[in-house]
């Protein structure tokens, strides 16, 4: 008998059950309408996608200030939820099974995004060296202010309305992001975090914002319902740390501790492959933690499946791949070429490069 791929093993993820072990990661795209409402042509574009395992949304803002590129949609407005609705109503009925992933971008924003143009909040007034997306053009990020600490508790109370907003807008579950240089990240690397009150200084402090959201966010929609995503040595949005194994050991711990249901993790430096980056021993990572293990980072289909059989994994999340190949579940399994990734139409737009390409 042939042998059955372990992508295509089914997975019992708490109480979803998962056809298949291929994640789609999430992707900001940059075409949510006016108000930052998810769209139609949104919902097309992810129900196209819904023969993945488990379909993780691109990150979407807990609040306005939490904005830091145009036209990402936001899940804190009845409109925002209701547009969402349109979305996963979309995905369930095709079979699917989505959570949307949270996001706060602290730093990485610009004043053109902010309420009454204010600066953006991060941990320390420490300008990040990155771009933002603004009219159509990627612009500079502006000065941040450092957050007072008796904001942080109103930063965290509005992590866990945007998940229960998740829910009344049909999703599975929720993803928390602490990855790739946006505001709990900021919080954790010492590169970013100057702070020297609670949320500061030794890594238990720096980790603190990270478990107290966490804490909320698994109190308001349950921890069988809430991921976490974080990138140890993804250097992206001018994020850095003097011991990432040694935060993220701590960071590991804390989310096992706390029962949640997966770490979703980006091995190396996104967009790049996965010995790229410092060394890290991401095996190390996935002991300290019981829960499912999301891997991501410039997988592809032999990569998969020795890491699943090797059981570095319980599933893998591929990002780019399914920008240009909504079949891509059934490409894997048959081995199918991929399409070509159109590059000028990753960011903004209509339907060119987002729902016309080709399936087999």
């Amino acid at each position: 008998m042939p042998r059955i791929s372990p992508l295509f093993s089914p997975y019992h993820l708490a109480a979803i059950d998962l056809p298949n072990r291929i994640v789609m990661a999430p992707l900001t795209r940059d075409r949510a309408g006016p108000g930052n409402v998810p769209t139609t042509l949104m919902a097309e574009y992810y129900t196209q996608r819904a023969q993945a395992g488990l379909i993780i949304s691109e990150a979407s803002q807990i609040c306005p200030e939490g904005q830091g590129y145009e036209a990402t949609p936001g899940i804190h407005s009845p409109e925002q939820i209701e547009g969402w609705r349109l979305v996963t109503d979309a995905v369930h009925g095709a079979g699917g099974r989505m959570f949307i992933q949270l996001w706060h971008v602290g730093r990485i924003s610009n004043v053109a995004f902010q309420p009454d143009g204010a600066a953006p909040v991060a941990p320390s007034a420490l300008r990040a060296n990155a771009q933002t997306f603004v009219n159509g053009a990627f612009v500079p990020t502006s000065e941040p202010r450092a957050l007072d600490i008796g904001e942080i508790p109103g930063i965290v109370a509005q992590y866990a309305q945007a998940a229960r907003n998740a829910v009344a807008a049909g999703f599975d579950g929720v993803e928390i992001h602490a990855a790739n240089g946006y505001l709990i990240d900021q919080f954790l690397r010492d590169g970013a975090n100057k702070r020297t009150d609670a949320y500061g200084g030794p890594i238990a402090h720096r980790c603190r914002f990270l478990f107290e959201v966490v804490e909320a966010v698994a109190a308001a929609i349950g921890p069988e319902r809430t991921g976490v995503r974080i990138s140890p040595t993804n250097p992206a949005n001018d994020v850095a740390d003097s011991d990432p194994a040694a935060l993220f050991g701590a960071v590991m711990e804390g989310l096992d501790a706390r029962g949640i249901l997966y770490v979703h993790v980006v091995e190396g430096a996104s967009r790049g492959t996965l010995d790229e980056g410092e060394p890290f021993d991401y095996p190390a990572l996935r002991r300290r933690f019981r829960g499912a293990y999301i891997a991501n980072n410039g997988y592809d289909k032999a990569l998969a499946e020795q890491a699943l059989t090797a059981d570095h994994a319980d599933l893998i999340s591929f990002g780019r791949p399914f920008i240009a190949n909504p079949d891509l579940v059934e490409r894997l399994r048959q081995g199918a070429p991929l399409n070509e990734l159109k590059r000028e139409t990753l960011y903004g737009g209509g339907a060119e490069g987002y729902t016309d390409y080709p399936t087999l």
